[in-house]
Order: C-alpha cells, then structure tokens, then sequence
C-alpha cells in the first residue's frame, strides 16, 4: 500500500527499535521489564553485601584464632623457660612442676595456681599478661601433668567466647624430657 504524505505526518515514521513508542497492547511492558532488571540488580547486590558481611565475620573468628594459638605457643615456651632456668641456678630440672592447672605470664620464673582471670593487653610495651590495661576475652591455662621422673606433659589451653557466643578453644601439647641426666 503506497505511503501518502497526510499518512506520515498524522503517525509519524515508521516504529521499529527500542526508543520507539510501544504499539497498542504493550503498554506497560517496559515498566515490567525495567522492574524484573532492577529486582535482578537487587536481589545481587543483597548477595554481594551478605558475602562481604560473612568474610568481614570470618575475618575476626580467623585472627581472635590466630591470637589464642600465639598465646598457647607462649604458655608453652614459658614453661620450657622454667625448665631451662632449673637446669642453669643447678635444681632439679622438674624443681616447681606438679600437677594442676596454672597461670603464666612471659616473664614469669614460676607458675601460679590457675585463678581462671582473663589475659590483658599492655598497648605501651604490646604484651600480653595480667597487669595491661585492656581486657582481652582469652584465659589462657597451664595443665601440668607429671608422667614420671624424667617426663612433664604441658598443655597449654587457650579459651575465649568466639564470635556468635559458642566457646572456642586451643590446646597446645608439648613433653618436656629430663635429657641432662
């Protein structure tokens, strides 16, 4: 059917392409179109933020983890300190050792009975002990088991509240030998 001039003026060119005005029966289509996308772009961006909520979680569970194995490898190494200072002042190398629970600082010459107290932090010097300023959420214990005469098992156990409030817990095991005699 030929095109007459009063035609084009009255509906304009011919629609074809995306910016062109919908035809009778889709009016609305766009509308819905542009809502499914935006729903699309929602319902991903909730999961990229619930991603990100999750590591930033997981992050901290990872480095108050970190913390507690730092701590019982301390508690450890102490003990051996202990240890190491009988054999040098020429005691029994075992002289302080029974069994129990006990508490250590990285200074210390002795143990203490276990006062189940939480570790602090001193932000001056970076230690970690009983006398800083700034309470950490870990108690760490010394359980001294004395297997023989020339045998002490050490176990040093971290525990704290992790987060979500379950308990969390390391327990580093060393056998200290009396390898001198």
């Amino acid at each position: 059917m030929p095109r007459n001039n009063f035609s084009d003026k009255l509906h304009g060119p011919p629609r074809c392409g995306i910016f062109s005005p919908p035809e009778t029966g889709e009016k609305g289509q766009v509308l819905i179109e542009a809502l499914i996308a935006l729903s699309f772009l929602a319902v991903g961006f909730l999961a990229a933020f619930s991603l990100l909520g999750r590591s930033l979680s997981t992050n901290r569970a990872s480095a108050q983890s970190y913390m507690a194995t730092y701590l019982a490898t301390e508690g450890i190494e102490v003990a051996r300190n202990i240890v190491d200072g009988n054999g040098i002042q020429g005691i029994a190398w075992n002289d302080g050792f029974a069994n129990g629970d006990y508490e250590i600082e990285y200074n210390s010459l002795s143990m203490t009975q276990n006062q189940e107290r939480f570790l602090t932090y001193d932000p001056s010097t970076n230690i970690y002990g009983y006398g800083g300023s700034v309470q950490t959420p870990f108690k760490r214990t010394i359980r001294i088991t004395l297997v023989g005469s020339d045998e002490i098992k050490v176990n040093s156990i971290i525990s704290w509240i992790g987060l979500g409030g379950g308990d969390s817990r390391v327990d580093l095991e060393d056998h200290f030998m009396n390898w001198r005699n």
